[in-house]
This record gives structure tokens, C-alpha cells and sequence, in this order.
């Protein structure tokens, strides 16, 4: 059952989102070579509770850490360990709170250094793909909508969409109707409604769309040990179209990075706290 939120509901969950966007920003000035994804997971810790909520994965089905560290050939659910990061890697790090009563969740995918041409390449199709399915996350249309954007988008550049994870509803629990896959056919699938808050989160491989879990119960790989990249945003219908709550701009930020690309998603002007 989806549960619709009120405009009140949706502010706090803004509130709950923009924390994950400040301490995905807070991580984005830390992350470098040298560093161990242990180190950035302390860091997310101690910045989530000094900001007066809870860490939202933390104890989440058992999950060990705050913050989940996917390296290179992970997909997604890395746990963090003393692996040290190096020139060259990817390392998406994905990010839940609590806070209101309310869970934010969302991730993103950084470059360490000088990363491969074609890694680059598949982090800034990914990227794009999340944009393209936000837009189709709109009053009249249905959950394989988005899916089907976002694969077609993937897809036309040779990339494996990855089947077994998806994306979700959001509310009071982290995880909520409806999945929201990344693949799919238009027309099928639960009709969008109004007050629905969903995390939209492409995961999507260089090479094969297939994966497995390793030993750790946790971690997801992807079959041919080949990159794969995951972006995810926090998402609100609003007057029928998609209202960002959650946003990069932090990331962007302290990356030094100048970019427009969630303006069509604003109903007003995003202020940087």
C-alpha cells in the first residue's frame, strides 16, 4: 500500500533527506587516496548524531555501519572495512537518517583521482539516468515507467541493469511501496500518487547486468568483477511532478563542481545551509 504524506510530512522529510545531502557532502571533502571506508564511516557516524538524528542504516536488519561503501566491482550494501582507498577507484557510498520520525536515503558515487575513461563514462551515464527517471515520476503515469527510462537510457550504451535491487517508497520506514525497479515496460505497475515520497536509485554495470553476494551476507558484486555505479535521490509528488527533496549540490560543493542539473526539479531555489 503506498502511503500518501502531507505537505507538512514532506517538509520533514526534506529535513530528513538534506542531512544524508550535507553528510554525503561533509564525506565528499574527506574522501581521498590513503583513507579507509572504516575512517569515512566514524565520520558520517559522529556528523549524523551531531546533527540531531539517528544514522538510518545503523542496526536496519542488522546492518554493522552507518553508511554502506561500495568499491569499484560493488554494487551496493559494501560494508566499510580497512581496505585502503586508492588512486584510480570508485567508491559509491550510500547513506541513510532518521530524524522527525523520517528517513532520507540516498546515495552517490565518487571518483578517486583519475579514474578510467570508461569508468567515467559509466558514472556520468548513470547519473543522467536518474535525471531521466525523475521525469517520468509524474501524476498519470506508473511505476515501470520510470524503470523502463531509466533501462532504455542505460541500455543504449551497452550497460547491465542490475535486476535483484531496487529502488523504493520512503516514509517512517526506510523501506516502503512501492519497489521501484530499473527496468520495466511503460503502462505497467502501480499508478503515481499524489504525496508519494520514493528513493529512485539506478545501479547499473559496465559489463553484465548479472551479480552475487559475497561471504559477508552483505556485499553485492557483480558477476564479470567489472565497475558499476549507483546514484539515488529522495522524491516527492508534488502538483503532480517530481519535487526533489534530497540534493548533490553539497557533493558538488566541496567537489568544486558547478552543475544545474536538479533545477527542474525545484519548485524554488535550493539554499545551501
Amino acid at each position: 500500500m503506498i502511503i500518501q504524506k502531507t505537505r507538512e510530512e514532506i517538509e520533514l522529510m526534506r529535513e530528513s533527506a538534506l542531512l544524508v545531502s550535507k553528510t554525503l557532502g561533509m564525506i565528499a571533502a574527506e574522501i581521498k587516496p590513503g583513507i579507509t571506508t572504516l575512517h569515512l564511516d566514524k565520520l558520517a557516524e559522529e556528523f549524523i548524531r551531531d546533527h540531531d538524528a539517528v544514522p538510518g542504516f545503523l542496526g536496519l536488519y542488522g546492518c554493522p555501519s552507518s553508511i554502506l561503501t561500495s568499491v569499484n566491482d560493488q554494487v551496493v550494501h559494501g560494508l566499510p572495512t580497512n581496505t585502503i582507498i586508492e588512486e584510480g577507484d570508485i567508491v559509491s557510498v550510500d547513506c541513510g537518517v532518521l530524524k522527525n520520525e523520517y528517513y532520507g536515503d540516498h546515495a552517490y558515487t565518487f571518483e578517486i583521482g583519475d579514474v578510467a575513461p570508461e569508468t567515467k563514462k559509466l558514472l556520468q551515464v548513470t547519473k543522467e539516468s536518474l535525471y531521466v527517471g525523475i521525469r517520468e515520476f509524474k501524476m498519470g503515469n506508473r511505476v515501470e515507467d520510470v524503470g523502463n527510462a531509466i533501462q532504455k537510457y542505460t541500455e543504449a550504451h551497452g550497460y547491465g541493469v542490475v535486476r535483484e535491487l531496487v529502488g523504493h517508497g520512503l516514509g517512517k520506514k526506510m523501506h516502503e511501496d512501492p519497489e521501484m525497479p530499473n527496468y520495466g515496460k511503460r503502462g505497467r505497475g502501480k499508478l503515481f500518487v499524489e504525496g508519494m515520497v520514493v528513493a529512485i536509485e539506478p545501479m547499473i554495470n559496465l559489463g553484465t547486468k548479472n551479480i552475487k553476494q559475497l561471504k559477508d551476507g552483505w556485499t553485492i558484486v557483480t558477476a564479470d568483477r567489472k565497475p558499476s555505479a549507483h546514484f539515488e535521490h529522495d522524491v516527492a509528488l508534488v502538483n503532480g511532478k517530481p519535487e526533489l527533496l534530497s540534493t548533490f549540490s553539497y557533493i558538488y560543493k566541496a567537489l568544486g563542481i558547478e552543475s544545474n542539473e536538479e533545477n527542474e526539479f525545484r519548485s524554488q531555489p535550493l539554499v545551501l545551509s
